[in-house]
């Protein structure tokens, strides 16, 4: 990452003092905890930001092993918050360590075996991990902190849902956004209807499911999707300006926050109920699906690759 070198030329009457940020974008340099293998952690003690950069392969998607590591931190941080009355923690950040990339989704590669071996309890316990990971992360994992997903590159699929479940959305200009499930046949089971339709409405929920565009973040930012659009490179910096913003007037954010988990509130059984009916969808794909299906899993590995 090369933004300490922006901060030279940000104007300090839009941040905090640029030498206290830099002191915050330490963590870009610091080695990672290294705890997980496909997970970066790092730990802003200033502004009390969690920071959880992914970086799974074969593919940058949502592995069995990624969101295993996932799951395993974010019980570290409850465990610490714990200890801490809550006090530890303000932000938790969920952004990638891979290049041009948030996350492609699912993982294809696996729900191909799942589905030619008929196994419906393997296809809706995966389904399942991701709905954890989508609706604690829109319940704020149950701690007094904001969610924030910081997306640098394009996310697809399951990468988009999991983007649009926090509590803030910082997408940098340039990236791609969308839903391409349609092209095999299937659709996002994982909060994507759930999550689009209390932001834009069921009529357009539903279009940019079957319609499988993806979406610029500039598009997304004037639908509402997405709550801040930064300049290329700029993201971790609108973080900051945001975290600033929000320190001024914490109690009108603070309750804001709460309003809104009110008015937007999903119930967990719908997620529950949707997988359900992903799962058998999927074991209706037909060969032409599947071979759909393994030729993206070809793509995205090339694109990693590259």
């Amino acid at each position: 990452m090369d933004n300490l070198a922006r901060l030279d030329g940000f104007q300090g009457s839009n941040l905090a003092n640029v030498s206290q940020l830099q002191e915050s974008y330490q963590y870009q340099v610091r080695e990672s905890d290294n705890e997980y293998s496909q997970l970066a952690t790092h730990y802003d003690a200033k502004y009390k930001i969690a920071w959880l950069l992914m970086k799974s392969s074969p593919r940058p998607c949502f592995t069995p092993t990624l969101l295993n590591d996932l799951k395993s931190h974010v019980n570290q941080i409850k465990t610490e918050m714990s200890y801490t009355r809550n006090e530890k923690y303000d932000y938790l950040v969920l952004g990638s360590d891979v290049d041009g990339i948030f996350n492609l989704g699912g993982d294809l590669d696996l729900f191909r075996t799942l589905i030619k071996q008929k196994n419906r309890d393997g296809l809706l316990a995966y389904a399942i991990e991701g709905i954890d990971l989508v609706y604690q992360n829109m319940k704020h994992f149950d701690l007094d902190l904001t969610t924030v997903s910081l997306i640098k590159g394009d996310a697809l699929g399951g990468g988009f849902e999991a983007a649009m479940s926090a509590n803030l959305v910082i997408a940098e200009r340039g990236v791609k956004l969308g839903l391409p499930e349609v092209l095999f046949n299937l659709f996002p089971g994982m909060g994507a209807y759930s999550i689009l339709s209390r932001k834009v409405g069921a009529v357009v929920a539903k279009k940019m499911i079957l319609s499988g565009k993806l979406y610029s973040s500039e598009e997304l930012y004037d639908m509402g999707i997405i709550d801040i659009l930064a300049d290329k490179g700029e993201g971790e910096l609108a973080l900051y300006k945001h975290i600033k913003a929000a320190n001024r007037s914490a109690n009108s954010y603070s309750a804001m926050s709460k309003v809104n988990d009110v008015c937007n509130e999903i119930p967990y059984q719908e997620f529950i109920d949707i997988a359900n009916i992903w799962a058998d969808a999927a074991l209706n794909l037909t060969d032409k699906d599947l071979r759909m299906m393994e030729r993206l899993v070809t793509r995205q590995s090339k694109k990693f690759v590259a």
